[in-house]
């Protein structure tokens, strides 16, 4: 980054990967995105979608008024501490070194009077007087684009804030692999990454507190989930060994930590809770929509689905779960598309065919082009229209014969010696289209999830009647149309009727984690119990997906 960018752009435009271009040096094939507008505004999936839990925080606090030392009283101060809390059913074995430098001082500063904050049988902090009614703490969802987080309520579950950002690393990679790369390749590499996502944490802590008017020190627990490589840059661990085969996470177990060590700005007597990962490209999100969703306990067999740049995969129920991650790439969120964009301000999200071709804008504004949403539709339309074969390739202008295809092939339009299908245009005349190139990046990305899915099917022995529901979770998941994915096979078209959108499910589980510390445990037990399924060691893999690219036709 040079130092002119640094004094010229505002650090939220820094963070979104905006540059002068005038500054960048280019050294090799580059993709830039230009922006239509500076302050573009991204969908951020915020909803959730939950199980209930009983609530039961990871810290307590307890109000004490310990008794005062005198001369037949020479107890140490700490051990007035203990007792007073074992007086009501606390047994503290351990204490955190920074209530022993603060100790006397704090027990007198209120005539003995003091709240204690306890984890399990560890003493954590200790504060003047009865501070016994502020207990808030907050969920993240740390998704490779974006990043959400929950400001809630501890003793009732409440939630006070939602807040969201653009995940800044995106400045140093638009996925997880070109992130792993660049921590490999800069000697820096690491820190960077890592302070970019808790700097970002911080900023969206210190929005939810202005929100809900309150003060970081009353926030004092944080859950948070991700996938395996957002898992490891968000703790400082370098996630080189996630990219390299066989693809193995340097932790799965859950991981505690204190906030002052993540250089995360709450009350310095609270704790972070990691949920665990499953595999390399299986992470801790996955556990959280499993713990939302409460797959592990269904009597009846579900498939759930997770869509983005990896595709996360679970099927089964209460006696066996399987899960695999697939590279779909890129296109679902409008990378690599000649007139993609991500789903924001001015993107064409949704298309429909009929008599004449139909599309909404986000915001309701001109368009500027198409994100992933969009595209599904477009390509759906055209394959049932006979615009496109089961192969993805246009047909003819001259040689269609479908009905609703012959009203619409005028806008079949040469581009790049092939056809493209036109779909709207801009303010200033460019054409937003559907390229010939276009489709075979949406069929290499939906081969993928299609191929999980059939092969997770055939390590489960459950077949499409045996599929009570299928969970769409995430960001595109909930803004897909989900007919849409069935005629293009990325979703079984046997299952079109069972399909239910559950929103931000990763979210939902790092909230219920935040507010039950058995929910929280259960996520390790429930990260245990997933058989994870290889696809690149699968030895019909490759035959399985080359099948799975083809669209469904006649």
């Amino acid at each position: 980054m040079h130092e002119q960018e640094t004094a010229l752009l505002q650090a939220d435009e820094l963070a979104e990967g905006i540059r002068l271009a005038c500054l960048v040096e280019v050294s090799g094939p580059t993709t830039v995105e230009l922006l239509a507008e500076k302050n573009m505004q991204h969908q951020i999936l915020l909803s959730t979608s939950g199980g209930k839990a009983q609530i039961m925080p990871q810290l307590t606090k307890r109000y004490l008024e310990v008794d005062k030392p005198g001369l037949e009283d020479h107890r140490p101060d700490l051990q007035r501490i203990k007792d007073s809390l074992a007086q009501q059913g606390i047994s503290v074995t351990k204490t955190h070194f920074s209530v022993l430098q603060k100790l006397p001082v704090v027990l007198r500063k209120d005539k003995f009077k003091v709240t204690a904050i306890v984890h399990e049988k560890e003493l954590l902090g200790l504060e003047p007087g009865n501070t016994g009614d502020n207990l808030l703490g907050m969920a993240f969802d740390i998704g490779t684009t974006t990043i959400v987080g929950f400001l809630i309520d501890l003793y009732t579950g409440r939630e006070l804030a939602v807040v969201s950002a653009l995940n800044p690393q995106t400045r140093f990679g638009g996925d997880v692999i070109s992130r792993i790369t660049y921590a490999n390749q800069n000697e820096h590499g690491l820190a960077q990454l890592h302070t970019a996502v808790t700097e970002a944490l911080n900023t969206l802590i210190g929005q939810a507190v202005e929100q809900a008017k309150i003060k970081r020190e009353d926030i004092y627990t944080l859950t948070v989930v991700g996938n395996t490589c957002m898992h490891h840059l968000f703790l400082g661990i370098h996630p080189r060994q996630v990219a390299l085969s066989p693809y193995v996470a340097a932790v799965s177990e859950p991981v505690e930590a204190e906030p002052a060590k993540l250089g995360l700005e709450i009350n310095p007597a609270g704790k972070v809770f990691m949920l665990p990962n499953i595999a390399g490209f299986v992470g801790a999100d996955t556990v959280g929509v499993l713990l939302a969703t409460e797959l592990d306990r269904s009597e009846k067999s579900k498939l759930v689905i997770d869509i983005g740049t990896n595709g996360e995969l679970v099927l089964g129920n209460k006696d066996s779960l399987f899960a695999c991650s697939t590279a779909a790439g890129p296109a679902f969120e409008g990378a690599q598309i000649s007139c993609g964009m991500r789903g924001a301000s001015g993107a064409i999200d949704h298309v429909t065919f009929s008599d004449d071709l139909q599309f909404s804008v986000i915001d309701n504004v001109s368009p500027l082009g198409i994100c992933g949403s969009a595209l599904l539709d477009t390509v759906a339309g055209l394959l049932e229209a006979g615009l496109i074969t089961k192969r993805g390739k246009f047909v003819e202008p001259d040689k269609v014969t479908n009905p609703t295809g012959q009203k619409l092939k005028e806008r079949l339009i040469e581009h790049d010696g092939s056809w493209a299908f036109l779909v709207a245009q801009d303010p200033d005349g460019k054409r937003i289209m559907v390229t010939q190139k276009d489709i075979r990046e949406l069929q290499l990305a939906k081969g993928a999830m299609a191929a999980g899915i059939r092969i997770l099917m055939n390590n489960s022995g459950i077949g499409y009647d045996e599929i009570d529901e299928v969970l769409l979770a995430g960001a595109f998941g909930n803004y897909l149309n989900p007919r849409s994915a069935c005629i293009i096979g990325l979703i079984p078209g046997e299952l079109e009727d069972r399909v239910t959108m559950v929103g931000n499910a990763a979210g939902a589980g790092a909230k219920l984690a935040l507010i039950s510390s058995e929910e929280y445990h259960r996520a390790a037990q429930l990260a245990k119990k997933v058989k994870f399924i290889e696809l690149g060691s699968n030895p019909g893999f490759a035959r399985i997906f080359a099948n799975s690219m083809l669209l469904p036709g006649p």
